[in-house]
């Protein structure tokens, strides 16, 4: 018999992978964040010299941080959660509930906000806009894109979450694994 697992959970396990690791990268900005807001700060009241361009840097990199890590949290199960009853819960009515957060919240707001934000990156990237700062990055459509970027890895981690509790929920997975990643 193959170790390898059935086509739709290795499929999850990829999209996992895929988040983590994206995950992962954005999550190492954070010591960019905090030495660039740093010498940002040094240079402006140290030394009365603007940095515009690191200063539009820094927010590129909390942008990413924030969306480009929310898939990788959302797998790890690190996003808030205020209940008193789902903790009490058993791993299948876990896997239940998680599973209809995903279809009537998650990918609704996931692809709503793809909708809502399309056309707005989409002309950034028609004019390739740029900074309106003297001295600011000509990037701002990659920025924008970002919001993209949190659209794709949310709705697929939702879909790999959607198949593992499918699979715990028919009993072809342990119900101890109800936890995401």
């Amino acid at each position: 018999m193959s170790d390898k697992p059935p086509l739709l959970l290795g499929l999850a396990q990829r999209i996992n992978s895929f988040n983590a690791y994206l995950g992962k990268t954005c999550a190492w900005l954070t010591l960019f964040l905090v030495l660039g807001t740093a010498i940002v700060v040094i240079l402006r009241y140290g030394f009365g010299i603007g940095a515009t361009a690191l200063q539009e840097a820094v927010l590129y990199a909390h942008a990413l941080v924030f969306m480009g890590a929310a898939a990788w949290v959302l797998q790890r199960n690190g996003h808030v959660r205020v209940d008193i009853f789902y903790q009490t819960f058993s791993p299948r009515r876990k896997a239940l509930v998680d599973s209809l957060g995903t279809v009537f919240f998650l990918l609704p707001v996931c692809l709503f906000l793809g909708w809502a934000s399309w056309d707005y990156v989409g002309n950034a990237w028609a004019t390739l806009e740029g900074s309106s700062e003297s001295g600011g990055l000509k990037f701002v459509y990659l920025q924008k894109s970002i919001i993209l970027v949190l659209v794709f890895s949310l709705v697929l981690q939702g879909i790999a979450d959607l198949i593992k509790f499918a699979n715990i929920l028919s009993g072809r997975l342990p119900a101890v694994e109800v936890t995401h990643g």
